[in-house]
C-alpha cells in the first residue's frame, strides 16, 4: 500500500460511506475503511481520531466559508441576507462529488443512533459558527441564534434537495437560498 498518495482523505470519507451504507456503521471498523480506501490504519488515523469523525470532514471549511461570507456580506444586510451571503459563499464548497455522496451519506446516518447524534453536534457547530458571526456584526443574541439555526436548516434542506433531486448543473446555491426564502416565509406563519 502506498504511504502517502494524494487524496487519501477524500477516498476515506468515500470508503466510510460505501462501508457504513453496505454492512452499517457498528460493523465497519477502522481497517476495513483503510484497506478499501488503499491506506494503512495508521494514515486513516492521522486524518481522523476515529470512524465517527469521517461524518464531519470538511466541517470546520464549511463553518469558516459561512461565516466569512456571513463577514463579507454589505454593512446594511438584513440578518438573513447576511445568512445567504455565508449560504451562498459556503456553497462554492461543494461540487459533483459532494452531490453524489449526499443520498448515500443521508442513508448511512438513518441507520445509526450514533451517526444521527455525531450530525446533530454538527448542526449545532455550524449553527454555533453563524450566530458568532452575526454577533461580530453587531447583530443581537436572540435575532443571531435563530438566523443561525434558519441557515442551518436551510442548507440541510437545499443540500437534500440538491443532493437528492434532478439538479444536473445547478449549484447548491440555488437550493440553499430557495430553502432560506421558504424558511423566512414560514417563520410569518408562526404569528
Amino acid at each position: 500500500m502506498p504511504r502517502w498518495e494524494p487524496g487519501a482523505r477524500d477516498r476515506l470519507v468515500v470508503a466510510a460511506v460505501d462501508l457504513f451504507t453496505e454492512q452499517g456503521y457498528d460493523a465497519t471498523t477502522v481497517a476495513q475503511i483503510a484497506e478499501r480506501a488503499g491506506v494503512t490504519k495508521s494514515t486513516f488515523f492521522r486524518h481522523f481520531p476515529d470512524k465517527r469523525e469521517l461524518l464531519v470532514a470538511g466541517q470546520q471549511t464549511l463553518c469558516r466559508l459561512l461565516t466569512e461570507g456571513i463577514a463579507e456580506a454589505p454593512a446594511g444586510a438584513t440578518p438573513l441576507a447576511a445568512v445567504a451571503a455565508g449560504l451562498q459563499r459556503a456553497s462554492t464548497l461543494m461540487g459533483p462529488h459532494n452531490r453524489e455522496l449526499g443520498p448515500r451519506l443521508k442513508a448511512a446516518v438513518a441507520a445509526s443512533t450514533e451517526l444521527q447524534e455525531r450530525d446533530a453536534l454538527k448542526s449545532v457547530g455550524l449553527a454555533s459558527a453563524i450566530r458568532d458571526a452575526l454577533l461580530a456584526r453587531g447583530v443581537p443574541d436572540p435575532v443571531a441564534q435563530l438566523a443561525g439555526e434558519l441557515g442551518v436548516l436551510a442548507f440541510k434542506r437545499g443540500y437534500a434537495t440538491w443532493s437528492e433531486g434532478d439538479c444536473d448543473g445547478e449549484e447548491l446555491a440555488v437550493h440553499a437560498l430557495a430553502a432560506l426564502d421558504e424558511l423566512h416565509a414560514a417563520s410569518a406563519a408562526l404569528d
